[in-house]
């Protein structure tokens, strides 16, 4: 058998598809003589110099998000509505539900004047400032969200969030996929320039714009050439019972303790031998510090209660907790405690324990944190941290009929070169 043959067929395919569409093309294609302009003479035609201008809008429809530190004057300002409905709006009761990443829209005419404001809180209720008359009239209602399902994959650069940001990734679902996968990456040490992460998230709409993002629903972390997968599974409609991240063969990802106590920061002294840097002395340190900002949120690693809150010489402000069997935590040099954290108070894992501070022996803003077993410290780096409670036998069954379609999610991402940017 002649071995060109095939390439030959192949050829031949190819040149008589081109000369198909050669020859489609030539039956639609305009004469010449039309292409050329050679058609009947063309005439100006006269347009008066006020009606090549494009007239400026009656109204603006403009959004603004309240920011920390902002004032409900400033917001107002920046949606460009005028002093006098600014003065009659910032009188209205519904103002008080402005948080500080709340977005506000607004109608305003081009003099000022505004048509109508509205927002979102966080209780999902809908709030309207609408203009009757000369009068301003405000509404409250429950707002008609909608939810959807985003699919989209990113591959690292730099760091998660950048890799978040390129891929049009809300910053809530990097927080989650870092919670997610909390307890097996470290994403202080462990990432490295083109791992990629994959990932289907619940988005919520309101009139068919998304105001927020909702739980992350699979994911996929692909980092130093080991996967990580995980889908959100609950038991119950409520997602009360059982609710949590699984593995797709049903392994609970939850571990009884998180890696690092602080979502994202650096390591600026790890476990051992070290030069103090407050006594300037040779001393074993029994913890890991975590260099962070001032008033950063620290959190509880897992389930415990309150051992001790307060001051204790060199560690400042401090919290310890006992956690179940013969763990403990402690968290040091603490700005100040969250609402609520005494002794004898039971935390769960990921609640706020207090902020990264300054007090005791400390020569810059940072957490120190020291991982104890029976007593003894060891390296919360390094330790090997106990599984949460299983899955259940008897919930199997329900459980891969519930999630089966989201692994098939995953494995379509995996596939596709989908939003590989940053």
């Amino acid at each position: 058998m002649n071995d060109h043959a095939p390439l030959r067929r192949a050829v031949a395919v190819a040149v008589l598809a081109i000369s198909g569409a050669v020859a489609a093309f030539a039956a639609i294609a305009p004469p010449a003589e039309i292409l050329l302009g050679k058609t009947a003479g063309i005439e100006p035609v006269a347009i008066a110099a006020e009606d090549a201008v494009l007239r400026a809008p009656q109204n603006y429809f403009r959004e603004e998000r309240f920011q920390r530190g902002d004032t409900i004057t400033a917001l107002l300002a920046r949606l460009g509505i005028g002093e006098a409905d600014a003065q009659a709006i910032a009188r209205l009761r519904p103002l008080r539900h402005v948080r500080a990443g709340t977005t506000v829209s607004a109608e305003v005419r081009a003099d000022g004047e505004l048509v109508e404001l509205s927002f979102l809180t966080s209780s999902d209720t809908l709030v309207r400032i609408e203009r009757d008359g000369a009068a301003l009239r405000s509404s409250e209602q429950r707002a008609a969200l909608a939810t959807q399902v985003l699919m989209k994959a990113a591959q690292i650069r730099s760091s998660l969030f950048a890799a978040a940001d390129a891929a049009g990734i809300p910053d809530g679902v990097a927080l989650q996929l870092a919670d997610v996968f909390g307890a097996d990456i470290d994403f202080h040490r462990d990432l490295r320039r083109g791992d990629r992460f994959s990932v289907a998230y619940e988005i919520q709409l309101l009139a068919g714009r998304p105001v927020r993002s909702g739980r992350v629903l699979a994911a996929e972390f692909v980092t130093q050439g080991k996967t990580h997968r995980a889908v959100w599974y609950a038991a119950d409609a409520a997602g009360r019972r059982g609710s949590g991240y699984y593995a797709p063969d049903g392994k609970n990802l939850r571990k009884a303790f998180l890696r690092s106590p602080l979502e994202f920061s650096r390591v600026s002294s790890g476990f051992g031998m070290r030069m103090h840097p407050f006594l300037q002395t040779w001393r074993k340190h029994q913890g890991v510090d975590y260099a962070a900002p001032s008033g950063t949120r620290v959190r509880a690693v897992g389930d415990g209660v309150v051992q001790f809150a307060g001051r204790e010489g060199g560690y400042g402000n401090v919290v310890v907790l006992r956690h179940q069997g013969q763990y403990s935590t402690l968290y040091a040099h603490l700005r100040g405690f969250a609402r609520g954290i005494r002794k004898g108070a039971r935390v769960a894992q990921g609640d706020t324990l207090g902020f990264v501070g300054q007090t005791g022996w400390a020569t810059g803003p940072h957490l120190h944190y020291e991982f104890r077993v029976a007593g003894a410290a060891r390296n919360p780096l390094k330790a090997a941290l106990p599984a949460a409670v299983p899955l259940a036998a008897q919930e199997m069954g329900a459980f891969r009929a519930r999630t089966e379609p989201l692994a098939r999610v995953l494995d379509l991402l995996a596939g596709s070169e989908i939003a590989l940017l940053e």
